[in-house]
C-alpha cells in the first residue's frame, strides 16, 4: 500500500481500527486500488457481492468519514470505511453500518475469479494428461512429444495453455490447447499463444526436422458461460492467417466424452456483423445543453476550454478530459410525465455519481483536483493521471491525426464506433478513411498487450464485412456499403477494397512478440505497425513504422 502499513490497536469490539489513517488517506488508497484493478470485485464472508466490471462504487471523503458506495442490478451497500488492511493481491475494508457499532470486513479483489493457485494448477494437470491420452488416441503414428504449461516469459509462454509437438519421421507439428475451465478471454487468445509457439518450435528445431503446420485444440462448449462458442473467435481469427505459412487446423475437444472433432473454419457461416445507426452529434449536444451548461459551470473557468463533449447516444453526453469521461448528462422523460429533463452525473467509471444538491460540492472539488492533476506534467502516482490511458492516447492520437498520417481523413474520423459481431458488444478505436476512399481501422495501445495483432483483426474482420455487406440504395447508381447505408462519413464514398489496419503503440511498449504475429496474417490483411514516442502526452511523433510485406 502506499505511504506504508498503518499502525493498529486492538478497539473494545476486537476490530482492528486505525490510530493513523485520515478519511481522505482511506478513500485515496480505496480509490488507487479501484483504479489499478479495472475488473475488481467485492466480497464478504468469501462470497462475490460486487462485480465491478457491472456494478458501481462510490469511495469519498463526507463530514469527516471516508463513505463507501455500492449499486447494481441486484443490491446496494453504504458503509463506512475506518480501516484498511493491505494483503497479498487483496486489500481488507473494515467497515461499519450506518448506526452499528461493530464493523464487518469486506475484501476487494482483483477480480471474482476465486479458484485458488492449488486448485487452477489441478485443473491445468488434470487437462494435460487429458490432452496427451487425446492426441495419441486420434493421430496414431504420430508421436506426441514433450507437452508442458511450465511458465517461460522470455518467450510469453504462459500456464493456462497446454503445449507439445507432434513428431512423424522428419515431419512436425506445434500443438497447443486450453481447458474449458479457463476465463473466455484466455480461451480466446490460444491462437496468439499457438502462432508464437509455432514459430518457438521452427527456430529451436533440429535440422533435418521441418514443422509444417499447427493444431490448436479448443473447449468444445458451451457446457459453461466461459466457453459458448468458445471456438468461433479462433475460427474466425484462423480463416486471416497466412496458410501458405503453416498448416493451421482447429479442433474442439469435449472433457468429458474425450471427443476430439475437427472445425472447418473457413465454413463458420455468415459473420454476425452488424452496426447501430450514425447519430448526430451536434444535435445531440444542442439536446443537452441545458445540463452541460450546469456541469461546465463546476469546472474551474481556466480549464473549461481543456473540456471535450462527446456524444454516446442521441440523448447522451460525455465530458471528458484527456479521454477521460468525468460527468455525463442524460437526457430523458420524467417520471409520470411526458416532459423532458437532464439527469446529471459526475465520476469516472465505476465512481459514478448522481449530481444533486448535497453531492454539487463534491463534484466542484472533484473537478478541480482532476483538473490540476490530469496534464501533461501531473503526477503519474496519482490514481487520476493513470486512468484511461488508451483513452488519452486516443485523443491526443485525434488531434494530431492530420500532422501524423496525412493520408488519412482526419476530418471524417469515428471514435468509439458501436459494432456488433458474434453476440458481443465492441467498440472499435478510430475508423476513417483514406485519401482514396479507403476505410482504416485504427486500434492504439497505451501498454503492452501480448494480443493486440489479432484483437485489432478481430475489429478488421467486422469492418471488412460491413464493407462488403453492399446493397441498393434509392437514387444511388452503385450498391451502398452497411456504413453509407447507416449514416456513416456522409457524402464520401467508400471504396470496396478490403481496410487497411494500422496498429499503434508507444515504442516501448510495443510487446515484442507483436510483430511474430504480424508476420503470420494473411497478405490480405494490409496492416501497418506504428510505433510512437515514449512522453507522448507531452509530445506525439512517429518513431518508426513497419508495414506487411
Amino acid at each position: 500500500m502506499a505511504g506504508g502499513a498503518f499502525h493498529r490497536q486492538k478497539s473494545v469490539d476486537g476490530a482492528l481500527c486505525a490510530e493513523a489513517p485520515s478519511p481522505e488517506r482511506l478513500a485515496q488508497t480505496v480509490a488507487e486500488y479501484l483504479a489499478a484493478h479495472p475488473e475488481a470485485a467485492v466480497l464478504e464472508d468469501g462470497r462475490v457481492l460486487f462485480d465491478l466490471r457491472t456494478a458501481r462504487c462510490s469511495v469519498t471523503e463526507s463530514h469527516g468519514r471516508c463513505l463507501l458506495e455500492l449499486w447494481s442490478e441486484q443490491r446496494n451497500l453504504v458503509r463506512t470505511v475506518v480501516d484498511l488492511q493491505q494483503r497479498a493481491q487483496c486489500l481488507r475494508l473494515i467497515t461499519r453500518r450506518m448506526g452499528a457499532s461493530r464493523s464487518q470486513s469486506l475484501e476487494l479483489v482483483p477480480t471474482s475469479n476465486r479458484r485458488t493457485p492449488t486448485a487452477r494448477d489441478s485443473v491445468r494437470r488434470n487437462y494435460q494428461r487429458l490432452l496427451e491420452r487425446v492426441l495419441a488416441r486420434n493421430f496414431v503414428g504420430s508421436k506426441v512429444d514433450g507437452l508442458r504449461s511450465a511458465m517461460d516469459l522470455e518467450h510469453s509462454f504462459g500456464p493456462a495453455y497446454i503445449r507439445g509437438r507432434l513428431l512423424k519421421g522428419s515431419a512436425a507439428e506445434a500443438v497447443i490447447g486450453v481447458a474449458a475451465a479457463e476465463s473466455s478471454s484466455t480461451i480466446d487468445g490460444v491462437l496468439t499463444l499457438g502462432i508464437l509457439w509455432l514459430d518457438y518450435c521452427r527456430q529451436h528445431a533440429e535440422a533435418r526436422r521441418h514443422f509444417g503446420g499447427l493444431k490448436v485444440i479448443v473447449p468444445a462448449g458451451p457446457s459453461s458461460p466461459a466457453v459458448k462458442g468458445a471456438w468461433r473467435t479462433t475460427a474466425e481469427r484462423m480463416t486471416w492467417l497466412n496458410h501458405a505459412a503453416a498448416d493451421f487446423q482447429l479442433f474442439t475437444l469435449d472433457e468429458r466424452s474425450e471427443e476430439l472433432l475437427p472445425v472447418d473454419f473457413r465454413d463458420t457461416g455468415n459473420l454476425d456483423a452488424n452496426l447501430v445507426h450514425a447519430f448526430s452529434q451536434p444535435a445531440a449536444l444542442d439536446r443537452c445543453r441545458a445540463g452541460l451548461d450546469r456541469l461546465l459551470a463546476l469546472v474551474p473557468e481556466a480549464a473549461r476550454e481543456r473540456v471535450e463533449l462527446r456524444a454516446h447516444s442521441p440523448s447522451e453526453v460525455g465530458l471528458l478530459l484527456h479521454g477521460l469521461e468525468f460527468a455525463r448528462v442524460r437526457h430523458g422523460a420524467q417520471i409520470d410525465s411526458f416532459a423532458r429533463e437532464d439527469a446529471l452525473s459526475f465520476g469516472a467509471g465505476a465512481s459514478e455519481t448522481p449530481l444533486t444538491e448535497e453531492s454539487e460540492e463534491l463534484c466542484r472539488e472533484l473537478f478541480r483536483r482532476l483538473f490540476l492533476i490530469r496534464h501533461a506534467d501531473g503526477a503519474p502516482t496519482d490514481p487520476l493521471f493513470r486512468m484511461a490511458p488508451e483513452r488519452w492516447l486516443e485523443s491526443r492520437f485525434r488531434a494530431a491525426l492530420p500532422e501524423l498520417l496525412p493520408g488519412l481523413r482526419g476530418d471524417l474520423l469515428c471514435s468509439q464506433v458501436p459494432a456488433l459481431s458474434t453476440g458481443d458488444r465492441g467498440l472499435l478505436d478510430l475508423l476513417t478513411l483514406d485519401r482514396d476512399g479507403r476505410l482504416v481501422v485504427l486500434e492504439l495501445k497505451a501498454d503492452e498487450d501480448l494480443q493486440l495483432p489479432l484483437q485489432a483483426l478481430d475489429y478488421w474482420i467486422r469492418v471488412r464485412a460491413l464493407n462488403a455487406d453492399r446493397q441498393p440504395v434509392a437514387g444511388a447508381a452503385e450498391p451502398r456499403s452497411a456504413f453509407t447505408r447507416q449514416g456513416y462519413f456522409p457524402g464520401a464514398e467508400i471504396s470496396s477494397l478490403a481496410p487497411r489496419l494500422i496498429l499503434a503503440a508507444p515504442a516501448l511498449r510495443i510487446h515484442p512478440a507483436n510483430e511474430t504475429v504480424l508476420r503470420y496474417l494473411s497478405p490480405q490483411v494490409d496492416w501497418e505497425l506504428i510505433a510512437l514516442t515514449e512522453h507522448w502526452r507531452r509530445e506525439l511523433k512517429i518513431v518508426f513504422r513497419k508495414r506487411n510485406a
